[in-house]
């Protein structure tokens, strides 16, 4: 079902943008997905909530983003305890990055990198559970981690999430690929890094959203200012390309295959 009234802990469960330029992120995203851009108040420091249909399926930073923390998207965790899912990533290696801390009334958050260093969220609902519509032109429809390590990637996330793990067959020259689920729904996967390639693609999050027509979508994010990191390509799963807005931002764009 593409509309979500809330999350089991350890699924994929929100988003949001980090940037040095929000006035023009917002432009960008608003226009490439047709989102409708609630910016919050001075004391939320302007943090805004895309929206399809009143639904909020995204966030992104209202502030300038630190000069330290890179550009780009990251994905939050449900979890019905952030200090809890914090003791366990220290306890499994990971890093802390920003210690839990109350967001209001909407929620609890920490920030962490696991031991390759790619970085994620935790969110403990409050009013805000996370995206209410996905798998949706315009949405998240899947969030995949890029790592040099996927064995130890998998003793980690298990250790924090408790994931199950299926192996996923790529051919004989695709990487090692494998998806985890949570009750038996398959919620995220993780690809391992080519070794050549770890200086250009370091350890990361990277977020699909879903779209009506990837190469429309490509050529609308040139036309923004965007960059084409990866064109857009078939698959079994649909056709997809790898974009980074004109912050450097990165995320990708499928049209997801039908389902027969």
């Amino acid at each position: 079902m593409p509309q979500v009234s809330s999350y089991a802990a350890g699924t994929p469960c929100w988003i949001d943008l980090a940037t040095s330029d929000p006035e023009g992120s917002r432009r960008f995203y608003g226009r490439l997905f047709g989102w409708d851009l609630e910016v919050g108040p001075p004391e939320a420091m302007h943090y805004t909530q895309a929206r399809i249909g009143g639904l909020p399926v995204a966030g992104l930073g209202g502030e300038p983003k630190p000069d330290e923390v890179p550009a780009g998207w990251t994905t939050y965790f449900a979890t019905e305890d952030v200090d809890g899912s914090v003791k366990r990533i220290t306890d499994s290696g990971g890093t802390l990055t920003m210690a839990p801390v109350d967001v209001m009334d909407q929620g609890r958050m920490a920030l962490a990198s696991d031991p390759q260093g790619a970085v994620f969220g935790l969110w403990q609902a409050g009013r805000h559970f996370g995206s209410a519509l996905v798998n949706e032109p315009g949405t998240i429809c899947w969030n995949e981690l890029m790592t040099p390590d996927l064995p130890a990637a998998r003793r980690f996330y298990s250790a924090v999430f408790g994931y199950d793990w299926e192996d996923v067959d790529t051919g004989a020259d695709g990487p090692a690929y494998a998806t985890f689920a949570v009750g038996g729904r398959q919620v995220g996967g993780v690809m391992q890094l080519d070794p050549r390639q770890a200086g250009e693609a370091p350890p990361s999050w990277m977020v699909d959203f879903a779209v009506a027509d990837a190469d429309a979508t490509v050529q609308m994010a040139r036309e923004l200012g965007g960059a084409i990191s990866v064109p857009a390509t078939d698959s079994s799963y649909g056709r997809s390309a790898i974009l980074r807005d004109p912050q450097g931002g990165a995320f990708a764009v499928i049209r997801l295959a039908e389902e027969s």
